[in-house]
């Protein structure tokens, strides 16, 4: 049997490594344009903000260990076009600029995504950098050394790290988004306000509700933001926006979604026969709404890598489906979340009801007892639990798995509150908060006075 791969970030490492262990007779040949594969891209601000003092950590595998495993690592080789129908496929050395073509009788697509880039007057400027890979990260570090204000444009997950990792290294920070809440995608307004006070607290300047319009600058380099609501002085962007799909190579080949995204089956199998996707590149069932969406995560992509690999042969593990569950540190606050906020879903049409349970984590009568934030979110008319979202100074974030598994088992705001937890004073309360906010939720029970005879 023989394998093309084509990219090798989380995915494609995933893939390439179970099946090179499934199918030690196969011939496997990855293909991968960059000089690097594997890197870890969700520590860039650990590595830019100097938590992480060796990248060598990022990078969870190396062509010198796929070797080992008898797979080709083609480095610095770029697929310039696929032929899914007869199972061909074009490259490209990057180096020497040979072109040649290859053939494959199974196809595995990991091409990943990548960063939006708005058409905007100014943005070829230097020192307006993207953030996505090893390179980038690099480059940010180097920048940053002579920078003295930092503009970050897009407060997602990662552009709220990079504010904080900036801050924390002594630079003039500003934020701007054009949604009017940072991390609106993951959190309702109870979490996102308390986030940008935190922010706000520590000079981090927030520039929400507006949009980025132009750059400006002199001799090629940027010194100004231009928004619909102001200017921003600056010596350094860094553009964090957004990702989608990179999926050319095989539009009007396989199904995808509007952006882009390669739908696939449970078995990762995309609508080619012997063509599988996985990855930032695909879209995923996504089980609160029950449709496929883009959700790129590292975790998501690691599980369809693997299954990708079982299920090469024949259809074998069906993939479970998403949650989309996630979780970030900022300062001293440890915040998660999974699946619908109680605003993302209305948007899809849902309707929701919530409780919010602000309690301590644990008995009172401990040496401390830190306070917790916690939100569930459930359908009205069934109480299916379909999100929920904890924030607490003490780690708590593995309450949300729970809450990920309840989702995925389509479990209800009411048993939530008799689900079996331990108790032990260090850790929590007889009454678990998971229990707490179920029983917070439960609807009060009608008692008609008896019939008098």
């Amino acid at each position: 049997m023989k394998i093309a791969v084509i990219g090798c970030t989380h995915a494609g490492t995933a893939a390439i490594v179970n099946t090179a262990k499934l199918y030690p007779d196969a011939t496997i040949t990855v293909y991968e344009r960059n000089d690097n594969i594997s890197f870890l891209s969700c520590g860039i601000a650990l590595y830019v903000g100097g938590v992480v003092k060796d990248p060598d950590g990022l990078f969870y595998s190396s062509p010198n260990q796929l070797a080992d495993l008898g797979v080709v690592t083609k480095m610095l080789h770029e697929v310039t076009a696929v032929d899914t129908a007869n199972h061909k496929l074009q490259a490209k050395n990057l180096q020497s600029g040979e072109e040649f073509e290859d053939t494959f009788d199974k196809l595995i697509v990991t091409t990943g995504s990548w960063p939006v880039i708005p058409k905007l007057e100014g943005i070829e400027m230097d020192n307006i950098l993207l953030c996505k890979n090893y390179n980038h990260s690099n480059t940010i570090i180097e920048k940053a050394k002579d920078a003295k204000r930092i503009t970050v444009v897009g407060a997602g997950y990662i552009g709220v790290e990079l504010v904080e990792a900036f801050q924390m290294n002594g630079k003039e920070v500003t934020l701007i988004d054009s949604v009017d809440r940072i991390l609106n995608k993951y959190l309702d307004p109870e979490f996102t306000d308390a986030i940008e006070d935190t922010l706000t607290s520590r000079g981090i300047k927030l520039a929400l509700g507006q949009t980025v319009q132009k750059f400006t600058g002199e001799n090629g380099k940027v010194s100004k933001v231009i928004t619909s609501k102001g200017e921003f002085e600056t010596d350094l962007v860094i553009l964090c926006i957004g990702f989608r799909p990179n999926t050319e190579l095989l539009k009007g080949q396989v199904d995808m979604l509007p952006n882009g995204a390669i739908i696939v089956d449970k078995y990762m199998q995309t609508s080619q026969k012997d063509v599988f996707a996985a990855g930032d590149s695909c879209a995923i069932h996504y089980n609160p709404t029950g449709k496929a969406s883009y959700i790129p995560l590292a975790t998501n992509a690691v599980r369809m890598g693997t299954l990708v690999a079982r299920n090469l042969v024949r259809p074998t593990t069906p993939y479970m489906g998403t949650q989309g569950t996630s979780g970030i540190k900022i300062y001293e606050q440890n915040i998660a979340g999974t699946g619908m906020t109680e605003v993302s879903a209305a948007d899809e049409g849902l309707v929701v009801e919530a409780v919010v349970l602000e309690d301590s984590y644990r008995p009172e009568f401990m040496p401390t007892a830190e306070k917790l934030l916690l939100k569930v979110v459930y359908e009205q008319a069934t109480r299916r639990i379909v999100g929920a979202q904890v924030m607490s100074q003490v780690d708590l974030t593995q309450s949300i798995n729970t809450i990920s598994v309840c989702i995925q088992n389509n479990m209800t705001v009411d048993e939530l509150a008799f689900i079996d937890f331990f108790f032990q004073p260090h850790y929590n309360k007889p009454w678990n908060f998971l229990n707490t906010a179920g029983l917070q939720a439960l609807p009060p029970i009608e008692v008609k006075a008896p019939a008098l005879v």
